[in-house]
């Protein structure tokens, strides 16, 4: 063969190679190359409750000048840490004002040289070493809730994990857009690492299975009726629904109650625009309910 002819096969093998890439997904069922199969798994799966707040210090107290004076003499600036009795300041009569608690003067208002009437407001001392955070609850989660209940902090600035105890509740809600929660305090374990004003979300359990049939949430549909569905492969690995009875879920994978088993194979849509058959609605975007759905025929 000539070597001429040679590259004339060679470009038209190659020529073949690529047209049947690219032509291939042409060719093949219009809905199986619109998804990806999975098997359904079993595993433990929990369900939480989550609330923000933001770290606060639970003790500070305001120093205020107890008759109308002058004062004299500042003994400390903004910042300085002292001691429960430690001298604040002095007025022109000779008299100390002391310091109520161990803490750091967080903020100064009075002067030296300037006369200040009963009841003012003189300085502030705060206690940073004992820390809380307010958070709001729902008035639908407030059941997950209760004083002297342990729960776990993070603090996402530092990346960080205390540990925490509720120690107050309010007794009325406050309404908020038309949304009423309640606020709870939590008293957080010692962290020098923990600053007032930091961000701080909270976790608590609300249900857990051990062995649960689960799919990713992005496997479950809806009809027309809010039922819940997934597709799976048919006879011809076309997908069809098979309606399915939901748990709880951990806002990633969902329990699966009724409608398969370990080891089913589910379709999952992978293009954003692909549609499933007999008109079905797409995956709500927003996900499941982090306290877990029920669905059904």
């Amino acid at each position: 063969m000539s070597k001429q002819k040679t590259k004339w096969v060679f470009g038209l093998i190659i020529g073949v190679v690529v047209f049947g890439a690219v032509a291939a997904p042409l060719f093949m069922p219009r809905d199986q190359a619109a998804y990806q199969e999975i098997s359904v798994k079993k595993g433990s799966l929990s369900s939480y409750y989550t609330f923000s707040g933001t770290v606060e210090a639970k003790v500070r107290q305001t120093v205020r000048s107890g008759k109308a004076m002058q004062i004299e003499e500042m003994k400390v600036e903004k910042g300085d840490a002292v001691k429960k009795e430690d001298v604040l300041l002095v007025t022109t009569e000779g008299e100390e004002i002391k310091a109520p608690l161990d803490g750091e003067v967080s903020n100064i208002v009075a002067e030296e040289d300037q006369q200040v009437m009963q009841g003012a407001e003189l300085l502030e001392v705060v206690d940073y070493d004992d820390l809380q955070t307010s958070m709001k609850v729902d008035e639908y989660d407030l059941k997950s809730v209760s004083e002297g209940k342990e729960i776990n902090v993070t603090i996402a600035a530092l990346d960080l994990k205390v540990k925490g105890v509720v120690s107050s509740i309010s007794q009325e809600a406050i309404n908020e857009n038309g949304v009423s929660y309640f606020t709870a305090v939590i008293d957080l374990d010692e962290n020098k690492d923990i600053r007032a004003g930091m961000s701080a979300g909270a976790q608590i359990l609300n249900e857990s299975v051990a062995d649960a049939i689960s799919l990713p949430m992005d496997a479950v549909m809806f009809d027309n009726n809010d039922n819940a569905y997934v597709l799976v492969p048919g006879e011809k690995g076309e997908p069809k629904r098979n309606y399915i009875k939901t748990g709880i879920n951990d806002g990633i994978m969902v329990e699966i109650k009724e409608g398969l088993t370990n080891g089913d194979k589910v379709l999952i849509a992978l293009k954003e625009k692909a549609k499933a058959p007999g008109g079905f609605m797409p995956p709500r975007p927003t996900g499941m309910s982090p306290s877990g759905m029920e669905g059904g025929q």
